[in-house]
């Protein structure tokens, strides 16, 4: 039979820094909001968030005989390199390392074969990738709170983790929940920091004005009232978490896969990159996921917000990107640093209606 203890046993050896069991609960604490949320727009062209609503909803989906679940949580505060300033990008601070999804979850499914082999346990889970609302579950088992940003947060721990959850086919001794629901109190500062006004309400995000989505999820360029605010975010963006005063703890000593290999990007270098390249150079790592056209997008962006004439010339070369995107980027990025390198006219609508922008 399996115990709480073996549980925490086997995670703490696999790496986790966190180990918390909530209690079988159908529906899935706070279905509810993720529907309004949906039904709101507010996952923009997230539509996998959507499709996957029925076993976020009831894990029973994915395993009927579920009983327990254990969530489990990944520390990744790491302290940050020296800012080289110039023509550089910044990167949000999970996708510094290796790619959590490989990381964590490779660990997650050492630890099924394990219950499985061993004990004779059933499960089934995962990251964020799978259809499953971790947060509430960490909320659920006391792991932590949800912070008005969204985020789970550790009391006087932070937001620095990765999180993932098992359900078992069997049941454990639930933890206990935090002793109150809510350790934001009166603060407001993710809020107010926000430069894209992401947060309609507390509690609450609108993807699409947020600066993580339009740089790793969205595969067009974003609303020109919103570009400026993205600052110097090449890839994600972490305001919201580095104003929050539960995230001042010191760093522990960091998973080597965690180590900072690509907090800042040389954006001219990135832009002179063939593609191919470029997703070579960031292969097991998040950073793939907007895809090579995306990366450049995001480059020429912040680019556009540095106001630096050094962006002027990779500006210009990417004028002759085969993507749309790429190149109506790249317009935006010289209607602001050298409106006379803007060209009169291109054969895509998108790039089109940039161009018009600028000239008028």
């Amino acid at each position: 039979m399996l115990t709480r203890a073996t549980i925490d046993r086997l995670a703490t050896e696999l790496g986790f820094t966190a180990v918390r069991v909530a209690p079988m609960v159908r529906p899935t604490p706070g279905i509810d909001v993720y529907d309004a949320w949906i039904a709101a727009g507010h996952h923009g062209e997230m539509g996998y968030l959507a499709r996957g609503r029925d076993p976020r909803a009831d894990v029973a989906e994915r395993l009927p005989e579920a009983r327990s679940a254990v969530v489990l949580a990944w520390d990744h505060a790491v302290s940050p390199p020296p800012d080289p300033g110039g023509l550089t990008g910044r990167v949000a601070r999970y996708a510094w390392g290796r790619d959590y999804h490989n990381l964590v979850g490779k660990r997650l499914r050492s630890l099924k074969k394990t219950l499985s082999r061993e004990h004779g346990v059933g499960s089934w889970g995962g990251v964020d990738a799978a259809p499953i609302l971790e947060r509430s579950w960490a909320r659920l088992a006391g792991l932590g709170f949800l912070g008005k940003n969204t985020l789970a947060i550790v009391p006087s721990r932070g937001s620095w983790f990765f999180l993932a959850v098992l359900f078992l086919d069997c049941e454990l001794p639930p933890d206990p929940p935090l002793p109150r629901p809510d350790f934001c109190g009166r603060c407001t500062r993710c809020l107010d920091r926000c430069p894209t006004d992401a947060f309609p309400a507390p509690f609450s995000l609108d993807a699409t004005r947020c600066i993580a989505y339009w740089t790793i999820e969205a595969r067009d360029l974003p609303p020109r009232p919103l570009r400026a605010g993205f600052g110097r975010w090449f890839f994600g963006c972490d305001l919201c978490q580095e104003v929050c005063p539960h995230n001042h703890a010191a760093a522990p000593e960091p998973h080597p896969d965690l180590l900072p290999r690509n907090a800042f990007i040389d954006l001219p270098e990135l832009l002179a990159t063939p593609d191919e390249a470029v997703l070579d150079r960031f292969t097991g790592t998040p950073l793939r996921r907007p895809g090579a056209a995306g990366l450049k997008r995001n480059a020429l962006l912040v680019l556009a917000n540095l106001g630096d004439p050094g962006g002027i010339a990779p500006a210009t070369a990417a004028l002759t990107h085969e993507e749309p995107v790429v190149r109506a980027a790249a317009v935006w990025c010289l209607g602001r640093l050298a409106k006379e390198r803007v060209p009169d006219r291109d054969g895509d609508a998108v790039v089109q209606e940039e161009i018009d922008a600028v000239s008028g």
